[in-house]
């Protein structure tokens, strides 16, 4: 993530729940995927559980982007303002 977005995460995640709750969920989809990752074999069972969460980790991965994308210009457009 870039700079700007963590400062922005930062700034409105105290105040904004979704965003907090999509940034929640992010981090434990990584820790999953990282104890997936960790293992010399998956079962198909895990497998399948492994592609689901990298699903469900992008999906909120675009919906934390679309919030984010409302922080910024909300951000230059009151920059712009003064």
């Amino acid at each position: 993530m870039e700079k700007r977005d963590l400062e922005i995460i930062e700034k409105y995640s105290p105040i904004d729940e979704e965003l907090r709750r999509y940034i929640e969920e992010h981090r434990r989809y990584e820790e999953i995927l990282e104890n997936f990752s960790r293992r010399a074999y998956l079962n198909p069972e895990e497998e399948l559980e492994e592609k689901r969460i990298k699903k469900l980790k992008l999906k909120g991965r675009d919906k934390i982007e679309a919030i984010l994308a409302k922080y910024r210009a909300r951000d230059e457009q009151q920059r712009a303002q003064g």
